[in-house]
């Protein structure tokens, strides 16, 4: 497969190896799904479809087969080497996923074949935003799940992650401009189905201990800038913006 390098931004060796890590899978990846799971407010079809869109070394599948129970899991990922390392990973813990080398932009898969789509700190490497947001759109069921979890332009644009890591900062959004972007697309959530995360991790500036000392109160929703933004946005029932493209 050739990479569609205009399409995404590339971790850094320092990302690739952070992804593999303690800390990515139960402070960051294991928070954020047990997070997307208590938004969601009807109950899941017993046998579900879920796709991990962007699922790289694919640590996310035994949380999510845990607390999701998919009858089908999909994993997809433009990199060829982190789905390598992703089929293993479902070997190990004796799961059956298939994996799709793709792009988000251009996912190779059926109109309306899917009951839940995962999307965990993806989007943010996407240079084509709003064309993953329409595949997503386009893939989903009527009535499926998008369970969107993301950092936002006030973390990502700190001096630690663009030490560390790549992205294209040119499209990085606050939490207001994703969840403009979701409804624009066409996908429903309420309040309810919407959490500001406030992580330690995600504090970048001072990881939080301003607070931890008493040196700093700490800040509701609505007086902070939010660094991350849970979503479990939800594809109508009775979608008259979709078609599918061959209509």
């Amino acid at each position: 497969m050739t990479r569609a390098a205009a399409t995404y931004v590339e971790e850094t060796r320092f990302g690739f190896w952070f992804l593999q890590s303690h800390t990515w899978q139960h402070h960051v990846l294991r928070v954020a799904i047990d997070d997307l799971r208590r938004l969601l407010d009807t109950p899941l079809p017993e046998d579900a479809c879920l796709l991990d869109a962007g699922c790289g070394q694919g640590k996310s599948f035994g949380l999510l087969q845990r607390t999701f129970a998919p009858a089908r899991m999909i994993g997809l990922d433009a990199d060829p080497h982190s789905l390598d390392l992703a089929r293993a990973e479902a070997g190990r813990l004796g799961l059956d996923v298939e994996l799709i080398a793709s792009d988000c932009a251009r996912i190779e898969l059926a109109d309306a074949s899917v009951d839940i789509l995962f999307c965990h700190q993806t989007f943010h490497h996407l240079v084509e935003q709003e064309r993953a947001l329409a595949e997503f759109w386009r893939v989903l069921k009527p009535g499926g799940w998008l369970l969107f979890a993301e950092s936002t332009k006030a973390y990502i644009d700190t001096w630690v992650i663009r030490w560390l890591f790549r992205h294209p900062m040119q499209v990085q959004k606050s939490a207001a401009e994703y969840l403009d972007m979701l409804r624009a697309q066409g996908f429903a959530f309420g309040d309810g189905n919407v959490s500001y995360p406030y992580l330690w991790w995600s504090r970048s500036r001072d990881f939080g201990l301003l607070e931890r000392f008493g040196l700093q109160r700490p800040k509701a929703v609505g007086q902070r800038e939010e660094t991350l933004v849970n979503v479990a946005a939800r594809k109508p029932l009775a979608s008259p913006t979709w078609a599918s493209p061959s209509a």
